[in-house]
């Protein structure tokens, strides 16, 4: 072997230990100093440990549980502190001081590598970049550590160490979880500038070539969606047209609350075959004096399923409403993924953020609860004849609304969601929760309740857990509720395909436009303070009052037409309607007639699309 040959070779062998050594460093990062539990941690103590060189995060065990997280690095000192930023593409690299970046933060001044970069932004566009950087995300280093060791968020992460790299070209999954969990730890708290300050290498690697094709997928599903947000504006106004001049005027406002006087009582419920446990609020209407001794009517009966992370109080104000109108609201709570389950997942006290089998619970626990209802209607002298349990309809929200879809009668599709799990690309984040039922051992395909005669989704998930054969098995009316600002269940993915597949001849798309994933739910005070925390606008969306207004009126002429046979309220189910009551903060616009084809999808973008295209073919 000659000089240069050998240096050749020592030169390979030197790049391929360097990246070994990395890939160990990220490692025994993550799983350093494994000895506190997270119990022992306050997180003021925490977030005041600034002065501490290092302070490492650890896996700890929970009685009954696996694994909790617990702890993490406050400061990781100079040699671990991330010092550039390399843009490569291809064969090109530029780099950028990351000081640069919090010199630009605090002053505004712009040094000479960064300015090659923000001379094509606007002026409105570099305040943004600047405001950016120091945006402040207030979650806790626990909370943030918590999730990022959860199934979903492990995937995140392995998507982004797709584009953040580190300086050996290896994914920058350990040390963007590490960088995230010491930024919210940070007295400054999560904000962009401080994730890239704690990053625990000199050198940050962006992939921009895998990024720019990223926010080209990205910017396309944004373009696709305001385009069907656009064509289901426009047949709105071609069936209002079609429908004839409607006179508001001449209507009661829905909106308004009832003429029936209702009490509220809470029962619990425990399903010995499925050890399962759960609170229920019954709204029950008062009967009305009679002047004849017959019996009042039993009423129908609504049951509201709540979203991941939520519980029974968000839409207590949608149950008082329809109770005012003669229904009887039953509103479970689902201990498996509910508020209770995410506080435990942030406090430490479970690891994911639900487990696979609530999409198998969920739906059981409406039908169980059906059956106790039915039980007390003949042993209990307070409920005794008071309730029609054969004429029910279901609410639900996100995934809420996946347990109205199978409810109804759209089976679980396990070839599909295996297929669609197996996209890395996908911009769909709740097919991440979807996936997961391909966990459980055994899945009862079919869920369907044939006591349940109408159903409103409320921003459902679903699209692969159904999909578009089984979601067009659903024959009772259907309503999809959905708005266009919505990125955790996307709404042109989740809510506006999925209705072209339906082929059940009542079905309601009701597009409230700029609402996000949150817009209809309430946020209750505070049981024991009694003040109410405010979600931020870019959450709730614009005016959510105005999005709680439109479900109260819509919900009570959807369940009157279809659930309680009153057809008196069948002109308020038309675009017209919907046009009266539309808000210029968030316009509503209610269609009944899509399909694909309108819809123009470009069938590169999914399986699920592609399939979907023939399935839907004939729903015009």
């Amino acid at each position: 072997m000659n000089c240069s040959t050998s240096a050749v070779f020592w030169d390979a062998a030197w790049q391929s230990l360097r990246q070994r050594y990395h890939q160990l460093a990220y490692w025994l990062a993550g799983h350093w100093l494994v000895w506190r539990r997270v119990q022992r941690l306050d997180p003021q103590d925490i977030n005041s440990t600034g002065n501490l060189s290092c302070f490492l995060w650890q896996w700890g065990m929970q009685p009954g549980l696996g694994i909790g997280v617990v702890v993490l690095v406050l400061q990781a000192g100079a040699g671990l502190a991330a010092e550039r930023i390399t843009l490569s593409y291809g064969l090109l690299e530029r780099s950028i001081a990351i000081s640069s970046l919090a010199t630009y933060a605090e002053t505004g001044e712009v040094a000479p590598d960064l300015r090659a970069y923000l001379r094509y932004l606007t002026p409105e566009q570099r305040q943004q970049f600047r405001q950016g950087l120091v945006a402040r995300v207030d979650l806790s280093a626990v909370a943030v550590a918590q999730f990022l060791y959860t199934d979903q968020g492990e995937i995140l992460l392995r998507r982004l160490g797709e584009v953040v790299k580190t300086d050996a070209n290896l994914s920058g999954f350990y040390a963007i979880r590490s960088a995230l969990i010491l930024a919210a730890a940070d007295p400054g708290g999560l904000t962009a500038l401080n994730v890239l300050e704690n990053f625990p290498l000199p050198n940050i690697q962006i992939d921009l070539s895998r990024t720019l094709k990223i926010l080209g997928d990205l910017q396309r599903l944004i373009r696709q969606t305001q385009d069907a947000t656009a064509l289901i504006d426009a047949q709105a106004t071609l069936e209002a047209e079609l429908e004839g001049p409607l006179d508001p005027s001449t209507l009661p406002d829905l909106q308004q609350p009832g003429p029936v006087g209702w009490k509220m009582q809470t029962i619990r419920l425990t399903d010995p075959r499925r050890n399962r446990s759960f609170p229920v609020d019954l709204y029950l209407p008062q009967p009305v004096a009679r002047q004849t001794r017959l019996p009042s009517p039993a009423a129908p009966v609504i049951v509201i399923s709540h979203g991941l992370g939520s519980d029974r109080t968000t839409y207590a104000y949608l149950a008082r409403h329809l109770a005012s109108y003669g229904f009887a609201v039953a509103v479970p709570e689902h201990p498996g993924s509910n508020a209770s389950q995410l506080q435990a997942l942030i406090s430490g006290t479970a690891s994911q953020v639900t487990s696979p089998v609530e999409f198998i619970d969920r739906p059981l626990d409406i039908q169980y609860l059906l059956d106790a209802l039915e039980q007390l209607s003949q042993t209990d002298p307070a409920i005794q004849g008071r309730l029609n349990l054969q004429q029910v309809g279901v609410v639900g929200q996100s995934m809420g609304g996946y347990t109205a879809l199978a409810l109804a009668g759209a089976d679980i599709n396990l070839p599909q969601l295996a297929t669609d799990c197996l996209q890395e690309d996908n911009l769909n984040l709740s097919l991440l929760l979807q996936c997961r039922v391909l966990e459980l051992p055994q899945v009862p395909i079919r869920l369907r309740d044939e006591r349940i005669k109408a159903i409103i989704a409320l921003n459902p998930i679903g699209s692969s857990l159904l999909g578009p054969e089984h979601i067009a098995q659903i024959q009772i009316p259907v309503m999809i509720v959905s708005g266009s600002a919505d990125t955790v269940a996307p709404a042109l993915l989740e809510q506006i395909r999925p209705f072209t597949w339906l082929q059940t001849a009542s079905r309601y798309f009701l597009m409230m436009q700029g609402g996000t994933h949150f817009s209809t739910i309430d946020v209750p005070p505070d049981a024991d303070t009694g003040a109410v925390i405010p979600l931020p606008s870019e959450v709730v969306g614009p005016d959510p009052e105005v999005a709680r207004d439109y479900l109260r009126a819509m919900s009570v002429a959807f369940f009157q037409t279809y659930v309680a046979n009153q057809i008196s309220y069948r002109p308020y189910l038309g675009a017209a309607y919907a046009r009266s009551l539309s808000h210029l903060l968030l316009p509503l616009a209610l269609v009944r007639s899509l399909n694909l084809e309108q819809l123009a999808v470009d069938t590169s973008d999914t399986s699920t699309s592609q399939r979907a295209s023939s399935a839907s073919a004939t729903n015009r």
